[in-house]
């Protein structure tokens, strides 16, 4: 498994999320917290969600004792939404560029929210974290149209590599 990869998804990552971090300061507060039919009840907490599963994943990286879930911690108040949302991608580039690439491939052990233990690879954890949080940037997309906000542009990966 390549160390580089993971760096550059993380990158993109960044990129995609100051793009959609941009569309967020836009909104007014009504649109942040109107009611939506989605995964989440509204763009709030959408963003809370993508916040709080970025820094849980980093904490069980770094091995935190306890993790934190920052959607039981706090409520989705759009400045410390976005500004932990910043420092857990950000803690996530610095964690793979400090990574020793020899531990790619070693187990991690952590529990789930609901305390369930699991294991995975080091390298699943960095595929699975920069997937769930595209996906989730692509339902922000969606809720962004859904409360008038027009001025949405691409995210895709193939965008940022075109750069």
């Amino acid at each position: 498994m390549d160390k580089s990869y993971f760096l550059e998804i993380a990158h993109y990552n960044i990129w995609a999320n100051h793009i959609v971090h941009n569309w967020l300061h836009e909104i007014s507060d009504e649109q942040w917290s109107q009611k939506i039919v989605s995964s989440f009840d509204s763009i709030g907490a959408t963003a809370l969600h993508l916040a709080g599963a970025e820094r849980i994943w980093l904490d069980r990286l770094r091995a935190v004792e306890k993790p934190v879930w920052l959607p039981n911690k706090m409520q989705p108040v759009r400045t410390e939404t976005l500004g932990e949302w910043s420092r857990a991608s950000e803690g996530l580039i610095d964690f793979i560029s400090n990574v020793d690439p020899s531990t790619l491939e070693e187990i991690l052990s952590f529990k789930r929210i609901n305390g369930d233990p699991v294991q995975m690879k080091i390298y699943h954890v960095f595929a699975h974290v920069f997937n769930h949080s595209t996906y989730h940037r692509g339902q922000l997309l969606m809720m962004l149209r859904q409360v008038g906000y027009e001025k949405v542009s691409g995210t895709d990966m193939l965008v940022y590599f075109r750069k």
